[in-house]
């Protein structure tokens, strides 16, 4: 008999779990079907949706009309008289929109965090805390940025130019607000940071002067020497477009009991002088050996 009370009990038992499992999806039923059919809810959400679309479409639209006011600027500062290096300008827009970008998409997330109910104090008085404990931080990347700012503001030097920092020299390929890359002539890549950038040569901002000192014998006559390059440097012109002038001949920059030097001058493009020596060289060099030629010709 107790076996079957026992098994009858745990039959009343399992009967009663079920009618709450029942009940209870049956509740959660209720709630999922009060919660689909509860017009107020759907209409908030549907106006604050609408809201958050209105807000994205004006987001992007004063966005645009401050890149086109940021454009008319730069358009008018390169019709202007004055003289002022045009891609400072280019470059400076571009991180003005940048800012711009940064700024109205970051209002934009605010708004629509508050149409959504969220409390923006506690929001902005932690987002401040962490910038000031990432601001104590990080006051070298602070100083990067910084630098990188007045870098691109002041057009200290610009990509392509050829720069010396320290010990970095070479083509610069990118600037950034932070970091700066510059190829070196044997074709390394150095990062620099901003920063560290205290002093800069750029030698890309005006033309470069190729100097060529050749030395010559003493039994060689002076003005001889100057008639041969002078002869062998016409055209140079034409087999090197980066010089700017017909070399200047100077005359004798030193002198020995065995040799003299006599230097040669060439305005040449920015980054052009080694390439330019190299010619001058080269067509002193055959017009030598066309003399020597001819003197053996004539005494055979």
């Amino acid at each position: 008999m107790r076996g079957f009370s026992y098994l009858s009990g745990e039959t009343i038992e399992d009967g009663v779990d079920l009618q709450m499992i029942a009940e209870e999806a049956e509740g959660l039923k209720d709630k999922i079907w009060g919660w689909v059919t509860n017009e107020e809810m759907w209409m908030n959400i549907l106006s604050s949706g609408i809201r958050v679309i209105i807000i994205f479409i004006l987001t992007r639209l004063v966005i645009r009309v401050v890149y086109k006011m940021i454009d008319q600027f730069l358009l008018r500062q390169e019709k202007s008289r004055i003289q002022v290096n045009s891609r400072r300008f280019v470059t400076v827009g571009e991180l003005l929109k940048n800012v711009t970008s940064v700024v109205c998409n970051f209002v934009m997330i605010l708004i629509i965090l508050s149409e959504f109910n969220f409390k923006l104090g506690p929001l902005l008085a932690g987002a401040g805390v962490l910038g000031l404990a990432i601001g104590f931080g990080a006051q070298s990347l602070v100083k990067d940025v910084i630098t990188g700012f007045f870098i691109i503001f002041e057009d200290q030097f610009a990509v392509g130019d050829v720069i010396k920092s320290g010990e970095y020299r070479g083509t610069v390929e990118m600037i950034g607000l932070r970091t700066s890359r510059v190829r070196g002539l044997n074709g390394e890549t150095y990062i620099i940071p901003n920063g560290m950038i205290t002093s800069v040569t750029n030698y890309s901002l005006s033309n470069s002067l190729a100097i060529v000192d050749l030395p010559v014998k003493n039994d060689q006559q002076v003005k001889d020497t100057i008639t041969l390059i002078q002869s062998a440097l016409t055209g140079i012109m034409d087999r090197r477009p980066e010089v700017q002038r017909t070399p200047d001949v100077l005359g004798i920059q030193s002198l020995t009991t065995s040799e003299y030097v006599v230097r040669i001058v060439a305005e040449c493009n920015p980054n052009a002088r080694e390439a330019v020596e190299r010619q001058i060289f080269t067509d002193i060099k055959q017009a030598i050996e066309a003399r020597e030629l001819g003197q053996e010709r004539a005494q055979g």
